[in-house]
């Protein structure tokens, strides 16, 4: 079980990405999790990204050029995944819009992809989620 906070905007959660905290907000509406490509250095060391050949949408976009990164180990609750294949994108304008109304920062946007393989149940009364193994 995660514990969930509401900013008013969206419901957001603390996960551990290779051992250190990262803020992420939840989108059941997002087909894939993705992490902000800037922020993600804070997380994982490695050079080793990709790029890829086709340009991604949403978040308020319609085209964004996208990377591939390899994350060892993500914690989500009680959650671990190892090994996960994250998309890259800039997340700086969420960020921007975030500041204006003075919310922190996000790290990523946890989406559908893990929400449904893991069975996800959010709790809005009591700000939970709960996500299988």
């Amino acid at each position: 079980m995660l514990s969930i906070d509401e900013d008013g905007f969206h419901l957001s959660a603390t996960i551990n990405i290779n051992g250190t905290k990262a803020n992420v907000i939840i989108d059941t509406g997002a087909s894939r999790t993705v992490f902000d490509k800037t922020r993600i250095k804070t997380y994982v060391k490695t050079r080793s990204k990709k790029i890829k050949d086709k340009l991604s949408s949403g978040l308020g976009t319609n085209t964004m050029q996208s990377s591939e990164i390899t994350i060892a180990a993500l914690y989500i609750g009680k959650l671990k995944i190892k090994n996960y294949h994250s998309v890259l994108l800039d997340l700086s304008h969420v960020n921007n819009s975030y500041k204006t109304i003075g919310l922190k920062p996000i790290d990523g946007v946890l989406g559908s992809d893990i929400l449904n393989k893991h069975r996800a149940i959010i709790d809005y009364s009591k700000k939970t989620l709960i996500l299988q193994s």
